[in-house]
C-alpha cells in the first residue's frame, strides 16, 4: 500500500449528527452546476468527478469510493472487460456479460468513474441500483452532465429486488465482476442471492469495499470459508449474521425504511472462492481496504 496524498483529502466524516442525507447531496448539484468551469465539465466524466472531489474536499464529506480505492476497481474493469456492468454503491456492482450493475449509487461518483472505465474497455451497459429516489435523481443528473446517459441506466429500489427483476426480465444472466459498497449487512445476503440465481460462476470476480472501515466480518468469513465450512453453516444458520458490523451501520436506514429485511437465500455454498485484501484509503485518508474474491470453481 502506498502513502495517501493529504492534499487530496476530503473533509472529515462528521462524528456527531448526519454525514449524509442532510441536504448536502442537493447542495453538491448546485455546486457542480454553478462551477466556474461548467462548460469544460459538461460532457467530461473526469471533469464531473473532479468537481465532486472538490466539493468533498472544500465543503462537506461525501461517502464516495474516492480516487485510491476507485483505481483498484477501474484496474479490475480493464482486466475483466465487462460488456455490461451492474453496480450498487454505497451498494454493490455486478459486471454481467460485460454489463456492470451498481448496487447503491449515492451521488453517482462510482457510477461515473466505473461506467467511464467500462466504456473505455468496450462495454455496452452499466446498471446503477439506488434505493433512495432522491439520490437516484442526483445520479441521473450528474451522469447526464458527464455524457454517459447512453451507457448508464439507474434502477430505483432495493438491491435484492432489483437483481431479481433484472434476472426475470432476461437483462442479467451472469456476473463477470461485482463491486459491493452498499448496506453492509446486505453484502453477504445479496451475494448469496446472486449465487442462488446462477449469476456467480467460475471466473466471476467480487470486489467488496469498506471491509476495514467500518468492517464487514460476516462477509469476509463467507468469502474466505471453505466449501465444507459454508455447507455446514448453511445447514445450521437461518438468520442474517450482523455480528461484528457496527450498530450504526446496521440501523443507518431504519428511520426511513424501517427494520431491514434481507433476502433469505441460502446461496450456493458449493462455489469455491479465493480471496485477498488490498489495503487502500478512504477519500479522507483513513485506512481501508477492498477484498478481491475470485470464483475458482
Amino acid at each position: 500500500m502506498g502513502s495517501f496524498d493529504q492534499s487530496k483529502a476530503y473533509a472529515a466524516q462528521e462524528e456527531e449528527g448526519a454525514f449524509f442525507d442532510d441536504g448536502r447531496e442537493i447542495e453538491l448539484l448546485h455546486f457542480v452546476y454553478s462551477h466556474p468551469n461548467i462548460d469544460k465539465i459538461r460532457g467530461s466524466p473526469e471533469g464531473v468527478l473532479a468537481a465532486i472531489d472538490e466539493y468533498g474536499r472544500t465543503k462537506k464529506y461525501l461517502m464516495n469510493v474516492g480516487e485510491d480505492k476507485g483505481r483498484i476497481v477501474t484496474d479490475l474493469i480493464a482486466e475483466v472487460k465487462p460488456k455490461t456492468m451492474v453496480c450498487k454503491s454505497r451498494g454493490i456492482r455486478l459486471f454481467s456479460n460485460s454489463k456492470q450493475i451498481e448496487l447503491g449509487g449515492y451521488v453517482g461518483y462510482s457510477c461515473i468513474l466505473f461506467a467511464n472505465a467500462v466504456r473505455k474497455a468496450g462495454g455496452e451497459r452499466y446498471f446503477s441500483f439506488e434505493r433512495d429516489p432522491a439520490f437516484a435523481a442526483v445520479i441521473m443528473s450528474l451522469v447526464d452532465l458527464a455524457g454517459l446517459s447512453d451507457l448508464v441506466k439507474v434502477v430505483v429500489g432495493s438491491s435484492d429486488e432489483g437483481i431479481a427483476r433484472l434476472v426475470a426480465s432476461g437483462q442479467l444472466k451472469h456476473v463477470d465482476l461485482m463491486f459491493l459498497d452498499h448496506y453492509k449487512p446486505a453484502y453477504t445476503t445479496d451475494l448469496k442471492l446472486c449465487e442462488e440465481l446462477g449469476l456467480i460462476t467460475k471466473d466471476s470476480v467480487l470486489a467488496a469495499d469498506n471491509v476495514i472501515k467500518p468492517g464487514n466480518p460476516p462477509y469476509l468469513k463467507y468469502v474466505r470459508s471453505s466449501v465444507e465450512e459454508k455447507v455446514k453453516e448453511a445447514g445450521e444458520n437461518g438468520q442474517t449474521n450482523v455480528n461484528g458490523i457496527a450498530e450504526t451501520n446496521v440501523k443507518m436506514y431504519e428511520k426511513r425504511y424501517g427494520k431491514a429485511k434481507f433476502s433469505e437465500s441460502k446461496g450456493n455454498p458449493h462455489l469455491q472462492y479465493e480471496s485477498k485484501l488490498i489495503n487502500s484509503f478512504e477519500p479522507t485518508g483513513v485506512p481501508d481496504g477492498i477484498e478481491i474474491t475470485r470464483c475458482v470453481g
